[in-house]
């Protein structure tokens, strides 16, 4: 058993709350600049005072409207402006705010808001209202977002004085409940994991003020552009840590929009998940090639490649530092400036990055430092940092955590971020939480001497072939996405003979691939076509080199649909819903295992 732990470097009082910064800060920093918000008119500013006092005027209308604290209040939306102001605007009515994925099904959402008994839904627009009605005909207050809903409550709130909203605000402590943040559902129900202010704020000021101060509190002119969902706690908690720290922000409620938003914003540091990195470098790569630049662009992603790993070993040689200049003005310039040429870190989180992306975009100049956490334990416990950045794991425990590999080899986290238990639900806790106060993540790792962690699958995903082999799909299925025409991948093989994978073609990558081929038709045609199975061959076999003969890939079926969040095959972090595609794809899988 190996267990590390990094001291404590920043506390939290027990009368502090979530809404302190905001309040705080108004006060000595009112004009400074608090947010870029996109309008029709582009993107204008919104200072620290402006929020302040939006916020303010919202939660005196939460207030009005008998808000009372302790009380549960939905927020179902896209990620925008707006789902910052009313999570604000909650926590300072005293509520506690329940996020829901805007993509969520009526069945879903009906779950949510009963089982965290929430009397108020703030939804985004009126389709979203349209499921929350179908789910909860009788729920005591739906607010529409579109529909003027801020302003309306903001009008009715004016009779509330500023006392009463500061008694209302000083009621929550450090101890108390702010949010409960229901996990994807990859397997079974969603559970509510209860998280107090002290959680996200004791995890939020040790990341910003500690781990990873030289890129979110040091600097002038600091920003960041959000686009994954604010319902999932990763992209929740670097809200937060914008507004603690200090830094200017954005959001980008469509994904389509992320790459002209970018260039538009220009943010210093990016969060985002691995999916997003990969789909940068293959596009990248995708049009390379069709401008009959490939073979260029190979060159210098291994050049990249090379740089990075040279320096983690001293410094590069000559001839590399040579080639490396030479195309960072051919190739790496053209990159950053599609990010909008100010980006030069990045954090990733929800799934691993792999060894191949971290080396790549650290060589093209943006730096990406992984992290690992779950929704229990406020998104992060370990993260890779400027002055040690170990690509291939998820860094060192945050400072005032500690990590222990078990001797089953799962890790287990202790430290005040991890959660206060799931709601309505204590069997589930006693049994994520033991006696000494570990929180068993149900991920397998392993802890190096110098403390970093390098997590090697999920408890819950091993597959145990009818020989008994363990195979952990996580290894294969990173490699296996990392090839451009391979959108989604699942490894199966459970009480098989061997080990087997369901793929998907990447619809943005297949047409470049096809005009290279002269190939027409869609997938349904393409999925048997020599060609094409070579390929996908190719990276099978690439795959298969990281892993034992036992372990390896035998046969792979292309799928003529792919996975996705509107197929109900993925979250909305693109985790793939392991159970659903096992029920979905039965017959595929049977056939693989039929000749």
């Amino acid at each position: 058993m190996r267990e590390y732990s990094v001291p404590l470097m920043v506390d939290v009082a027990e009368s502090a709350n979530l809404t302190d910064a905001v309040f705080d800060r108004a006060e000595t920093e009112a004009d400074a600049v608090g947010f870029r918000r996109k309008t029709a008119a582009g993107w204008t500013t919104v200072t620290v005072g402006e929020f302040r006092d939006q916020v303010a005027a919202l939660a005196k209308g939460l207030i009005a409207a008998g808000v009372e604290p302790g009380d549960r209040v939905a927020l179902m939306s896209r990620t925008r402006y707006e789902w910052t102001l009313v999570d604000y605007a909650i926590w300072s009515a005293g509520a506690v705010t329940v996020p829901i994925y805007e993509t969520s099904s009526a069945d879903q959402v009906r779950w949510i808001v009963t089982d965290s008994g929430a009397r108020a839904v703030f939804a985004e627009g009126s389709a979203v209202a349209a499921t929350v009605r179908e789910a909860v005909p009788d729920l005591k207050d739906l607010w529409e977002i579109e529909a003027g809903a801020v302003d309306d409550l903001s009008a009715r709130g004016t009779g509330v004085s500023d006392e009463t909203l500061r008694e209302r605000r000083r009621s929550r402590t450090a101890s108390d409940l702010a949010s409960i943040i229901y996990t994807s559902g990859t397997t079974g129900r969603p559970k509510g994991c209860r998280l107090t202010h002290d959680n996200i704020l004791f995890i939020v000021r040790n990341t910003v003020f500690g781990g990873l101060s030289k890129v979110l509190a040091e600097g002038e002119g600091r920003s960041t552009l959000l686009f994954l969902p604010l319902a999932h706690v990763f992209a929740r908690i670097i809200q937060v840590a914008c507004v603690e720290g200090g830094i200017v922000l954005g959001h980008t409620p469509n994904m389509k929009d992320v790459v002209p938003d970018l260039q538009a914003f220009g943010p210093t540091f990016l969060l985002g998940v691995p999916r997003v990195f990969e789909k940068v470098h293959n596009g990248a790569e995708q049009k390379a090639i069709a401008d009959g630049k490939g073979k260029i662009f190979h060159i210098a992603a291994d050049t990249a490649i090379a740089y990075s790993k040279a320096l983690d070993g001293g410094r590069p040689g000559l001839g590399l530092r040579i080639k490396h200049a030479v195309f960072d003005k051919l190739v790496y310039a053209k990159l950053r400036a599609a990010t909008g040429g100010r980006l030069t870190h990045a954090i990733s989180g929800g799934s691993a990055l792999g060894d191949r992306l971290g080396h790549f975009f650290r060589g093209v100049g943006i730096e990406i430092y992984e992290g690992w956490g779950l929704t229990e334990t406020s998104a992060p416990s370990s993260v890779n940092t400027p002055e040690r950045n170990k690509v291939g794991t998820v860094g060192r425990p945050l400072p005032g955590v500690a990590a222990r590999v078990g001797d089953d080899g799962e890790v287990l986290i202790r430290g005040r971020h991890v959660f206060d238990g799931y709601w309505n639900n204590d069997q589930a806790t006693a049994e994520a939480i033991d006696d000494e106060g570990w929180f068993h993540t149900g991920d397998l790792g392993e802890i190096d001497d110098e403390g970093f962690i390098r997590i090697t699958g999920r408890k819950k995903e091993i597959i145990v072939t009818a020989a008994g082999k363990n195979v952990a799909p996580a290894p294969l299925e990173d490699s296996l996405r990392s090839h451009p025409l391979i959108g989604q991948c699942m490894v199966v093989g459970e009480n098989r003979p061997f080990v087997a994978a369901l793929i998907t073609l990447d619809p943005e990558a297949l047409e470049p691939w096809k005009a290279q081929h002269g190939k027409s038709g869609g997938v349904s045609e393409l999925r048997r076509d020599p060609e094409l199975l070579a390929e996908i061959q190719g990276a099978v076999d690439k795959a298969n080199t990281t892993v034992s003969r036992a372990e390896s890939i035998k046969k792979f079926e292309i799928l003529d649909t792919d996975l996705t969040e509107e197929s109900g095959h993925l979250t909305p972090t693109l985790k793939i819903k392991r159970n659903i595609v096992l029920r979905d794809f039965a017959a595929e899988i049977d056939a693989l295992y039929q000749h």
